[in-house]
């Protein structure tokens, strides 16, 4: 009989969902505008504490309107970290910009200032600088975003894995001009897929909806004087994000406690550690990531095989956008280099790290069967030795 099957990091419904999709179908708003939009707009925008907020279709739509709003455009540079999901990224390339892909820092994962410092002197008027919250840890605001007004540049922040976390008690996603979550199926809350992009600015967001809803002037006909997008989220998937956004403190909660056990039942395992959390700010743990001494006997392949083998899903680092085919003609800024060093940060945690399944709904029993797997492999690979 095959084990039970243990995922990453699935959607957890509670039933609230249902009572404001059963309303979309009701009253017939199943289109991309109606009363659930507007409701989820205004409520995720007082839970991160920011005035204006548009539902979008997804996290990458977000980022890509926001690249629009700040006029980037062919041949310009946007700085952005190479460790990162392609979501981040790829909208550049949509508007013919330039992405330079900024290395990481040990502490937190995130950009590195001093990179992006260096960054600075070899490009030194970029038109954004896009910013990552990794697997829901804040990135070093203060050092970066300091950089960023010192420059003039405008911050977009991809809080798409971050969604509830906060730094110095004020909620990723709201330092910068943009910032913009993720509501896909395996976020902290999801609306099976979606978006939203919220700023202080309101002239911003109202531009955003026209951008979203392709661009139809006010006129009465059909009438279009600049390129739209169909980007708009529908009412029946922002009823769900209405009922999700309720259990939101309780997800992040869950989270947390599931990177807590895993620190606690391998702080024994001195070739083995947990990714870092930034002490300013407060993770919502989406991901729990943990990466593995260089030289150790064990690899990440190693433990992600084990746990395959037993039905239990994992997967590796995102893998640096600089050593992804697609990019490969775009520059690099690294730190390691000029100290004597070789490769780059990201590309270190890339190959010594991989992500623990990390599902609220997970057992005691779920989680005693993951860490045993985990332990077992260091335990084997010493024994072998």
């Amino acid at each position: 009989m095959e084990n039970k099957r243990i995922y990453l990091s699935s959607p957890t419904m509670h039933g609230k969902e249902q009572e404001f999709v059963k309303e979309a179908f009701d009253t017939n708003w199943v289109a991309p505008l109606g009363p659930n939009v507007n409701s989820f707009e205004k409520e995720l925008a007082e839970y991160v504490n920011i005035p204006n907020a548009a539902a979008l279709s997804s996290g990458t739509a977000a980022i890509h309107l926001a690249l629009r709003l700040l006029g980037v455009k062919k041949g310009d540079i946007v700085f952005v970290p190479s460790l990162t999901f392609s979501a981040t990224c790829n909208p550049i390339i949509y508007e013919n910009a330039t992405p330079v892909f900024i290395d990481s820092e040990e502490e937190t994962w995130n950009m590195s200032p001093e990179a992006l410092r260096k960054a600075y002197e070899k490009y030194p008027s970029p038109k954004a600088v896009i910013i990552v919250h990794l697997y829901g840890t804040p990135a070093k605001l203060q050092e970066v975003m300091e950089i960023c007004a010192e420059k003039g540049t405008a911050v977009i922040e991809d809080a798409a894995e971050s969604l509830s976390s906060t730094y110095k008690g004020k909620h990723t996603g709201t330092f910068g001009r943009f910032g913009i979550y993720s509501f896909n199926g395996n976020k902290i809350i999801t609306t099976s897929g979606g978006g939203m992009l919220v700023s202080e600015e309101e002239a911003m967001i109202e531009r955003a909806r026209f951008l979203s809803t392709q661009a139809r002037d006010p006129a009465r006909h059909y009438q279009h004087s600049q390129i739209g997008y169909n980007y708009r989220m529908s009412n029946v998937t922002a009823g769900i994000g209405r009922g999700q956004l309720l259990s939101l403190e309780e997800h992040k909660a869950l989270k947390k406690a599931i990177y807590k056990q895993y620190q606690e039942a391998f702080s024994d395992i001195e070739e083995l550690s947990m990714n870092p959390l930034n002490p300013d700010g407060d993770a919502n743990n989406w991901l729990s990531c943990m990466t593995i001494k260089e030289g150790a006997r064990v690899t990440p392949d190693m433990v992600m095989d084990a746990l395959e083998a037993e039905n239990i899903e994992c997967r590796p680092i995102w893998k640096p956008m600089h050593l992804q085919p697609v990019f490969q003609e775009y520059d690099f800024i690294s730190v390691l280099e000029e100290k004597g060093g070789k490769g780059s940060i990201s590309e270190d945690i890339f190959n010594r790290g991989l992500c623990l399944p990390s599902d609220i709904k997970n057992t005691q029993e779920d989680m005693d069967r993951i860490i045993n797997i985990v332990r077992k492999v260091f335990v084997t690979a010493h024994i072998v030795a």
